[in-house]
């Protein structure tokens, strides 16, 4: 069986709202090469020895990589693709380039294509996310290993705004939370509320193929099985109190939640957003 790679040459900004429009357009999977990998994780902070080739060789922007079975019709999908893609400035996101290339692969190679690009990373002091593929051992016991896999859905981990989300969330969270985990995606953020000791967690996401993908990871990772994973559109007809509400999505996305954030958060509660350009980032949350 052949693949279809539809690359699409972007801004770092915009890397995971790009390959959200991928994988709702109907990719099997995507992988990301963004040069800001190289210069996020150029310090070694955990002790652990970085090889640069394991990130990126790209100099500026990013590659965002999708794959297609033959047996989709790319001519039917592209014009959707990148109108979705030309829309993004309207949120606030530089798209760079835009450049969008097609090229067809071998099944052997597309099974190993994405893969490459995600290695064992230590994200937080405590938290370490690991391929399902890979095997990884670690001799600190405060160390908590994430298995994801990022095949089938954005949120790896290893993009700022999703290491920073995490930095916060275990800055945040003591233990016994009720947390709501909005546009969860791989549902990432959700197993590191568990590992940090959140009580209950709630994730949404619009998308089903990223309910799937999330419950499956949940199901990955032992001490998250009994999150609860659920199709919503955001916050809307939530009715759980919560400790915390965490969002790592567009920043006009999140701006439709703030209502239903402020009405769901107990007084002391903690609202975490990600995903916010610094063009963005001097707004008032009071609804």
């Amino acid at each position: 069986m052949k693949w279809n790679e539809v690359k699409v040459e972007t801004a770092s900004e915009a890397v995971e709202a790009v390959a959200n429009i991928l994988m709702e357009a109907g990719a099997s999977g995507v992988a990301i090469e963004d040069a800001l990998d190289v210069e996020n994780f150029k310090s070694d902070q955990y002790g652990e020895i970085l090889n640069k080739e394991d990130f990126t060789s790209l100099t500026e922007g990013a590659l965002v990589m999708a794959y297609f079975p033959e047996t989709i019709f790319l001519p039917e999908i592209l014009p959707f693709i990148k109108d979705r893609v030309a829309q993004l400035p309207e949120f606030g996101l530089a798209i760079g380039k835009n450049i969008i290339t097609v090229s067809e692969v071998e099944e052997s190679n597309w099974a190993t294509a994405w893969k490459k690009y995600y290695h064992p990373v230590r994200i937080t002091r405590m938290l370490t996310i690991v391929p399902s593929w890979e095997a990884y051992q670690t001799s600190d016991p405060l160390e908590k290993i994430i298995t994801l896999d990022p095949g089938m859905a954005f949120g790896t981990g290893t993009h700022p705004t999703t290491s920073l989300t995490l930095q916060a969330l275990e800055t945040v969270l003591r233990g016994g939370e009720t947390l709501l985990d909005v546009g969860t995606g791989s549902g990432v953020l959700s197993i590191a509320a568990k590992y940090l000791g959140a009580k209950e967690v709630y994730a949404y996401d619009l998308d089903e193929v990223a309910v799937r993908a999330a419950k499956e990871n949940m199901d990955m990772n032992e001490v998250a099985k009994d999150v609860h994973v659920a199709a919503n559109d955001l916050l809307n007809g939530i009715t759980i109190e919560s400790d915390v509400i965490v969002a790592n999505i567009l920043a006009d996305i999140i701006l439709l939640m703030i209502p239903d954030a402020w009405r769901l958060l107990k007084q002391t509660g903690r609202l975490i957003v990600s995903g916010i350009i610094e063009e963005k980032n001097k707004w008032s949350l009071t609804p």
